[in-house]
């Protein structure tokens, strides 16, 4: 049962979860993969398809993810990016690597950073294994992804593909607080959470 209504406003949740998307919130914790977006993803395509006297304006996504599967990540990206709802996004303890991603993906102007927020940008990486020419084939996918993070980065930041390799790509981790995050357009504002 999910809930139990006698009118929209007595409405009883089963769980703090249901009753944060009933005002269209979410909270995304903990690694990025298949498991972790699928909801996510079947979240922002409930609120879309919503009947108009429901639709919410806008739906906030707060993400604390230390990263993980960069394809993963850009499927809850694509899926962001088509919203005709624009998602508010608000990045709090640490946004990593593929929950980065996630998070510069929020709509323009409205990619939030409480303080304390810790933030790591590195390369993206991936291991593989196989013979000889399952790795050479391998190479084209890992040099794909490899691009479309540079324009994912080049899209929200504004900056050059050279400065996004230089500061927030380079060989070795960043980690940068969040006022460091916002003055390389990372985020729009750091603040504490509001709606």
């Amino acid at each position: 049962m999910t809930t139990m209504t006698t009118s929209e406003k007595d409405t009883v949740y089963d769980t703090p979860s249901q009753n944060l998307q009933e005002h269209g919130m979410y909270v995304f914790m903990g690694e990025v993969d298949s498991d972790s977006v699928k909801p996510v993803i079947e979240w922002i395509l409930n609120e879309n398809y919503a009947k108009s006297g429901r639709k919410k304006k806008e739906l906030l996504l707060m993400i604390c993810s230390e990263g993980g599967a960069l394809q993963d990540a850009f499927a809850l990206i694509d899926v962001m990016n088509s919203s005709p709802i624009p998602i508010k996004t608000v990045g709090l303890g640490q946004i990593s690597s593929a929950g980065l991603c996630i998070f510069m993906s929020g709509a323009p102007g409205r990619r939030i950073l409480t303080p304390n927020t810790s933030i790591l940008s590195h390369q993206f990486s991936w291991w593989a294994e196989g013979k000889a020419h399952e790795l050479f084939a391998t190479v084209k996918e890992f040099e794909l992804t490899q691009k479309r993070m540079i324009k994912l980065y080049r899209e929200t930041t504004k900056l050059s593909d050279e400065e996004i390799r230089r500061v927030l790509l380079p060989a070795q981790d960043v980690y940068l607080d969040a006022e460091e995050a916002l003055q390389y357009n990372i985020c729009d504002a750091v603040s504490i959470i509001s709606r």
